[in-house]
């Protein structure tokens, strides 16, 4: 009698042992997505969107929660990601798709190899606009480029379009722009923007059309696109140029055309989500397969539609791709880099 209850306990035990280790990863457990960028901003946002869809993609159904962990244009919430957050799959980030020029650039802040993360997805490619205030003396790109005193543009970090946009349009095309930085996110710049500090911003088009107060300067004609990025013009930008013209315009040369694909790369990785270097395969496919099946949601898709979020998805695998040919640049482009960040005032 005594042997059979041995026995019926040991069963037990083995039954709930394998009952554990049947259990998926992800269940009791919470994700955190660390967002570069200050709370409402559309990069904030979208990281709270896929928050809210991701887990019923995950087996085990985590918490996913967003924190916020401004500065240097997502460079800090990137090193933290990189190097603070374990290889478990636990640690996300919502990060600059620039943050390689940093790299590049050789900036002693950057604690990451960029092709190293763990690339997740994104939601949408990027493009950019740089728009000026309507009643600014610059109407066009050769306003700026005869302009004796540049107009003053606002950015975040290095990394961010605010700068890294006017820099490339003054190397491509020869026009001139005064930077200041040191904002905390875009809707400060944009703040500025309307106290007349500023006169001008690079952005996404994204979102320059789908959030105040672009909404509102729109309709009162308080600001003016001067260029758009992409291979064809916008449909609601008709009569913005595109910066490849503008180049063909102003004779740019080879050296210049080369720079402009490595910078403008940066639109494809469009709103990265990336996750720790090092993660096991499986809960990299886990996360992966979880941000694609958010982004097909019904009630996702129907959800970005009234933000108005452009939704055109890429692949993580896609994504590490890609960072891996942005970060092979012969040396002449990376010297190119360097030099924008000195003359910005990072530290190399």
């Amino acid at each position: 009698m005594r042997k059979i209850i041995i026995f019926g306990l040991l069963f037990l035990l083995a039954d709930s042992f394998n009952a554990r280790a049947q259990a998926p990863f992800y269940q009791g457990k919470t994700i955190r997505i660390i967002v570069g960028y200050p709370a409402g901003d559309t990069n904030d946002q979208w990281p709270r969107l896929f928050a809210q869809f991701m887990s019923k993609y995950i087996p085990g159904n985590p918490v996913i929660i967003v924190q916020n962990m401004t500065g240097g244009g997502s460079m800090i919430a990137a090193n933290y990601v990189y190097s603070v957050g374990k290889n478990d799959g636990l640690t996300l980030g919502w990060v600059s798709p620039a943050l390689y020029f940093d790299q590049l650039a050789g900036l002693k802040e950057v604690q990451f190899d960029w092709p190293k993360f763990t690339w997740v997805g994104t939601p949408v490619e990027s493009e950019h606009v740089l728009y000026m205030r309507t009643d600014a003396p610059y109407k066009n790109a050769e306003d700026i480029r005869k302009a004796t005193v540049p107009p003053r543009c606002g950015a975040t970090g290095v990394s961010s379009t605010g700068n890294y946009m006017p820099k490339l349009m003054e190397e491509t095309i020869g026009t001139k722009f005064n930077i200041v930085a040191g904002y905390q996110g875009g809707g400060p710049v944009d703040l500025a923007v309307e106290r007349g500090e500023l006169q001008c911003r690079a952005l996404t088009i994204e979102a320059f059309f789908n959030r105040e107060p672009f909404h509102t300067w729109r309709k009162n004609n308080f600001a003016r696109t001067i260029m758009q990025t992409g291979r064809k013009r916008d449909a609601r930008m008709p009569n913005t140029p595109l910066l490849v013209d503008l180049m063909e315009q102003y004779k740019t040369p080879e050296q210049g055309k080369r720079l402009a694909k490595v910078v403008m790369a940066a639109g494809a990785f469009g709103r990265p989500m990336v996750a720790s270097p090092g993660i096991p395969a499986d809960r990299v496919r886990i996360l992966r397969e979880a941000f694609a099946k958010a982004t097909k949601d019904p009630e996702f898709i129907e959800e970005t539609k009234k933000r108005s979020f452009d939704l055109e998805p890429s692949s993580g695998e896609e994504m590490e791709t890609l960072a891996k040919e942005v970060m092979s640049q012969p040396p002449e482009i990376v010297e190119k880099m360097r030099q924008q960040a000195e003359k910005f005032g990072a530290r190399v």
